[in-house]
Order: C-alpha cells, then sequence, then structure tokens
C-alpha cells in the first residue's frame, strides 16, 4: 500500500478529506464527495484519513477540527477548507487547480 506522501506527491491532484467516525458533519461529506469523483473522473483522486488513526498525519497538517479538506498538488497543499462543503461549490473551486 502507498504511503501518504507517495499518494499526494503524484501527478493526479488528490483531495484529502480529513474525517473521524463520531463526526456528523464528516458523514455528510461522503456523497458531496462522490458528485466531485464522477464530476471529475480520473483527473482527481480522493482519499479520507480518519484523524484518530492517522494522528501523526492530522499532526503535520495542523488538522485542529473535522471535516477538512486538503487538495495537494504534486505534494502541495493548494486549497484548504474546514466544515461541510456542498458539491455545487467544491467542484469549481477543485476545477481551478486542474
Amino acid at each position: 500500500m502507498a504511503s501518504f506522501n507517495e499518494i499526494i506527491n503524484q501527478k493526479t491532484p488528490v483531495l484529502v478529506d480529513f474525517k473521524a467516525d463520531w463526526c456528523q458533519p464528516c458523514k455528510m461529506m461522503t456523497p458531496v464527495l462522490k458528485q466531485v469523483k464522477q464530476h471529475y473522473k480520473d483527473q482527481i483522486k480522493i482519499i479520507k484519513i480518519d484523524i484518530d488513526h492517522n494522528p501523526e498525519v492530522a499532526r503535520k497538517f495542523g488538522i485542529r477540527g473535522v471535516p477538512t479538506s486538503i487538495l495537494f498538488k504534486e505534494g502541495k497543499s493548494v486549497w484548504r477548507q474546514s466544515g461541510v462543503l456542498p458539491a455545487n461549490q467544491l467542484i469549481p473551486i477543485i476545477g481551478n487547480y486542474l
């Protein structure tokens, strides 16, 4: 299995959804992320990181609240947002970085 750093350093932009099982707003992001994936297909990779199971990754990126989404392009964080964002807002934001 590829490490987190290997995943975010790929050429394909990676949207990372930092979440937790106990977080109700995090559950609202699942259908949003499905819509984003359907829209962009292979142009983007989407992964979920549970902050309780990966505290070192959450700490490295300063995750203070969930859900937090970070878009990485070739290993660099190019966009970040905390809270739930509807697909109709998230899709054009991601489009700015493709």
